[in-house]
């Protein structure tokens, strides 16, 4: 279930024309300016590169796809077509995680009690209001850092649940100052083993004028 929940984790966030590029921006103006691109937030398409690192067996685990994310009412629903190493289908419109893989034409259901504690990574990013990190996260600014040439704002976010804490010890979230997008997100899942997902921004599409009709659908549904 760890690692499900990264698969799509993760995941909303968001002209810094208010900010620009200020090298010295606070914690309040980064999350004033998800809240603001929030408010405006429809769907979103992005490729996706997600490594996992293991140090104990120094072996990286390297996923590929594409990730959808839209606006339902408050809540933010998320689908992932991952294509590499092995072809499967992510799915997250209720409380519930959903995973169908194109091999064995067979659908996994890992229930929640909770849909907004399974929204707090896989929506991480993409679509919330900055002020809503609080209820899940205890936020610090990290300053600004150039991610593939494109300057970004650093949060770093550290759970206060004990069950998030269990998953994750720290999550770090590159947001490009420019659009407000996530462009890189780190999860810290001990003191060397971690989660790293990069959505190169030349691929993203904020609010296209329509997702793909399949991309919320899972085969035989």
């Amino acid at each position: 279930m760890r690692k499900l929940i990264f698969l799509a984790s993760a995941a909303v966030l968001l002209t810094t024309f208010a900010f620009g590029q200020d090298k010295s921006a606070t914690l309040e103006q980064v999350l004033t300016l998800l809240d603001q691109k929030s408010a405006s937030f429809k769907s979103l398409q992005a490729d996706f590169e997600w490594d996992q690192y293991q140090k104990v067996v120094d072996e990286h685990d390297i996923q590929r796809g594409v990730m959808y994310f839209r606006r339902v009412g408050n809540n933010v629903d998320v689908a992932a077509d991952i294509q590499v190493p092995e072809h499967k289908k992510l799915l997250f419109t209720g409380k519930d995680v959903q995973v169908y893989s194109y091999r064995t034409h067979q659908t996994a259901t890992y229930p929640s009690k909770n849909r907004d504690e399974i929204e707090s990574f896989l929506a991480l990013g993409f679509g919330g209001r900055g002020h809503d990190l609080q209820k899940n996260f205890e936020l610090r600014y990290a300053g600004a850092e150039t991610i593939d040439g494109r300057p970004t704002y650093k949060l770093e976010l550290t759970p206060k649940s004990q069950k998030i804490q269990g998953m994750f010890r720290l999550v770090i979230l590159w947001i490009d100052q420019q659009t407000g997008m996530s462009l890189q997100q780190k999860a810290m899942e001990g003191q060397y083993d971690y989660r790293l997902a990069k959505y190169p921004f030349a691929a993203m599409k904020v609010n296209p004028v329509k997702l793909s009709p399949d991309a919320f659908k899972l085969e035989g549904k």
